[in-house]
């Protein structure tokens, strides 16, 4: 059974319409992204219930060892990125029981957003891909995904036209870009609409990131 996350949470300042469900990366925590709230600028956003939700603290080979937060195991940092799957599917599980917890308020599926950064957004693709409601959008920043070859056989139908959109920085020297490509460029081929946008920086977000950020939830939030 999947294990209860907590939760830093942003209320809707006006009647609770969407949700969007956030990711951190390895070694952060909820409070992360939250200051990225006022920047984002759409006309849905006093609507929208932000959930930044806390990794669990374990152990990470790639770090010593050393216990952070993390939404999975990282073994090896080679261009196959070794990492402990069966991490994934547990983390994607807890994700799964926020999405219920915002179905439960009466948020339709298709109002809920899960977006990620680096291994945040492995969460939230693979999640997302396996949902079997009908989500409004997935947001995979800085990214990649270890589990797209499980994609031939777990995919949800119901999100074959899922909106993704997926950003990556040019000179990223943790996550090359090539693996987010990669991932990409396999969702494509699966027929996957994924916006696909690339920047001058390194493993973070950039202003114009948030400017397209924004634009994609205008896209999704209807």
């Amino acid at each position: 059974m999947a294990n209860t996350l907590t939760t830093i949470e942003k209320l809707p300042t006006a009647i609770h319409q969407y949700s969007v469900i956030w990711m951190h990366g390895l070694g952060a925590d909820g409070h992360d992204f939250e200051g990225l709230v006022p920047e984002l600028n759409f006309q849905q956003k006093p609507h929208v219930h932000f959930i930044f939700p806390n990794a669990p603290i374990q152990p990470v080979t790639i770090n010593g060892g050393m216990s952070m937060r993390s939404w999975y195991d990282i073994v090896e940092m080679t261009l196959e990125r070794k990492v402990d799957v069966a991490g994934i599917y547990q983390s994607a599980a807890a994700i799964n029981l926020l999405i219920q917890q915002e179905l439960a308020k009466g948020i339709a599926a298709e109002n809920i957003v899960l977006a990620g950064f680096s291994q945040g957004g492995v969460i939230a693709l693979h999640t997302a891909l396996r949902f079997p409601q009908k989500l409004g959008g997935v947001l995979a920043l800085s990214t990649y995904l270890p589990t797209i070859a499980q994609l031939d056989t777990e995919a949800a139908a119901v999100n074959a036209h899922l909106p993704i959109f997926m950003a990556h920085g040019t000179l990223d020297p943790v996550v090359d870009i090539s693996y987010a490509k990669r991932a990409s460029d396999a969702l494509q081929a699966r027929n996957y609409p994924v916006q696909w946008r690339e920047y001058p920086m390194q493993h973070s977000l950039c202003a114009q990131e948030v400017k397209d950020i924004s634009v994609f939830f205008t896209q999704v939030f209807p």
